[in-house]
């Protein structure tokens, strides 16, 4: 019994810390228009790309969508998958989402397949307003306290840090590339591509 007690204390400090990076970061428009470096790995300004030799395994993303879908990152092995981390409430989320609708219509050709996360969302009915508002294309995972992001970037991976956030998932399911802060069209594309072209 006080081993549970401990355990669900820890669980709940981990999600209150990760509660608080997502508010403090809501607004930070780092990364908004940077592009990521192609080689060699890196930081530029709110964007980290991992070298392909020292990239880590995402870890479990799977649960059930806004729309009532079950849903598990996994099953999209073999393509590239972006990862857009939002709440309802976010100003940068609300700016981004036209353009990563745009861009996962323009790249699903290209074997290119979009996940949204939702979190710190507590009204599940804003989310789905939020999503029919602007024409999500894509499905997203609903994670109101923030357990999927727990769960889904172990550590040695990049978490995402704030919302809004975007990861890039290679091929073999690694985490290849994060960004910070709210994406234009262009600054998508500067991570998702040099993922894409790796073959």
């Amino acid at each position: 019994m006080k081993r549970a007690r401990v355990s669900r204390t820890v669980l709940t400090i981990a999600l209150a810390a990760t509660g608080s990076l997502y508010l403090a970061a809501c607004g930070n428009g780092a990364g908004g228009e940077d592009r990521a470096r192609a080689a060699g790995g890196g930081t530029t300004a709110g964007v980290t790309v991992v070298a392909e030799d020292e990239r880590r395994p995402l870890g479990e993303i799977r649960g059930e969508t806004l729309d009532g879908e079950r849903l598990d990152v996994a099953d999209h092995r073999g393509e590239v998958v972006v990862i857009n981390v939002w709440a309802s409430w976010c100003g940068p989320c609300r700016a981004e989402m036209p353009h990563l609708v745009r861009t996962a219509e323009e790249t699903r050709s290209d074997g290119v397949r979009f996940v949204g996360i939702n979190t710190r969302d507590g009204d599940e009915d804003r989310a789905v307003a939020f999503e029919e508002r602007y024409g999500a294309n894509y499905p997203s995972l609903y994670d109101p306290a923030g357990e999927l992001l727990l769960s889904g970037f172990p550590k040695g991976t990049l978490p995402p840090q704030g919302v809004p956030s975007t990861v890039v998932v290679d091929r073999e399911g690694r985490v290849a590339a994060r960004a910070v802060g709210p994406l234009s069209r262009e600054g998508l594309r500067g991570l998702i591509d040099p993922v894409l072209a790796e073959g």
